[in-house]
């Protein structure tokens, strides 16, 4: 329930990062709105999006079940994935938006209901309601249009990113999604894939925009480690760098980086595909206006084998900052 006594956050990304972190804000405050892309065409959330022309539900239903306040078994029903018959990889979350959206004759309009089915806390906004196809142009000058399609070649060839784009391009961003950020304390970005999760949505037309505009806060939330086929070798500096050639500059006013320490044995598995901790040197922010916040969040996941950010951690770090 909306409390006018407690910050107002908007959270920009998709993937696993934004979902993650949303399980920690939920604690501290019910005025979230997660903005979440919709140019994934990976696994099942792809399948959907061109067998029943609908927008990718993955990343929103991650964003969902992390702000869900309902029994444990709810979450363990939406992400369900089927191993046998037919529907063999199927995740019936997916599944349960796509009936929704047929039903409801809106995909916005499941989610909103899967909201209510939830209990969850704050809202999850997708970015624009077109369906959009996520471009990469390489430094070699080859094209590839295709989320999975980009990450895979540039895995394969270790080509760099050179620019982003949608096809089509200039989507209508959501209303709910402009409201959300102008009336934001806090707008973040981040953690997540820098060209995969969080730029698509400085690609929607507007969107850079009220983020300029809002009289908020503006923090960048760095990842723990490079991911490959996309920030091989970055600093943190050259993550934040990306994000300004899409955002504007001297937009982002904080940036908050991990200063923990990741265990040797799972840093040498992250090597052996080419990833690494994400370096920081305070000698690149020296000329800039933007404040630092290192503290340790690195949290192993067991069970899915990666290293991801300390959700509760997070949030008290992004918290303490309002």
């Amino acid at each position: 329930m909306y409390n006018p006594n407690k910050p107002k956050i908007v959270a920009l990304g998709g993937g696993t990062g934004l979902s993650t972190m949303l399980r920690g804000l939920k604690k501290w405050t019910p005025n979230i709105t997660a903005i979440v892309t919709v140019s994934d065409n990976g696994g099942n959330s792809g399948v959907l999006k061109e067998e029943m022309n609908m927008l990718p539900p993955g990343d929103i239903r991650n964003c969902l079940v992390g702000l869900a306040n309902t029994e444990p078994i709810m979450e363990k029903l939406l992400q369900h994935r089927f191993k046998e018959g037919s529907l063999a990889g199927q995740n019936f979350g997916n599944l349960f938006l796509a009936v929704l959206s047929e039903i409801s004759g809106s995909f916005e309009e499941a989610v909103k209901v899967t909201e209510k089915v939830l209990a969850i806390t704050g809202r999850v906004v997708p970015v624009t309601l077109e369906k959009v196809d996520l471009r990469a142009d390489f430094l070699s000058g080859k094209q590839i249009t295709g989320e999975i399609e980009i990450v895979e070649y540039s895995k394969a060839t270790r080509d760099r990113i050179n620019d982003m784009a949608l096809e089509p391009p200039n989507p209508s961003p959501t209303p709910d999604a402009i409201e959300a950020i102008a009336n934001a304390d806090a707008i973040l970005l981040g953690p997540g894939s820098l060209y995969t999760s969080i730029i698509p949505n400085l690609l929607v037309e507007g969107i850079p925009k009220a983020i300029k505009e809002a009289d908020a806060r503006v923090i960048y939330i760095s990842n723990i480690m490079t991911q490959p086929g996309e920030t091989i070798g970055f600093s943190v500096y050259d993550h934040m760098r990306e994000l300004e050639y899409y955002l504007g500059k001297n937009i982002i006013d904080t940036v908050v980086v991990n200063s923990g320490k990741v265990p040797d044995d799972w840093r040498e598995m992250y090597l052996e595909d080419g990833a690494d901790m994400i370096e920081f040197d305070q000698l690149q922010f020296k000329s800039r206006n933007i404040e630092v916040i290192k503290a340790p969040f690195v949290k192993i996941n067991e069970e899915k084998q990666v290293v991801r950010h300390d959700s509760d951690k997070l949030a008290e770090i992004i918290m303490q900052l309002l």
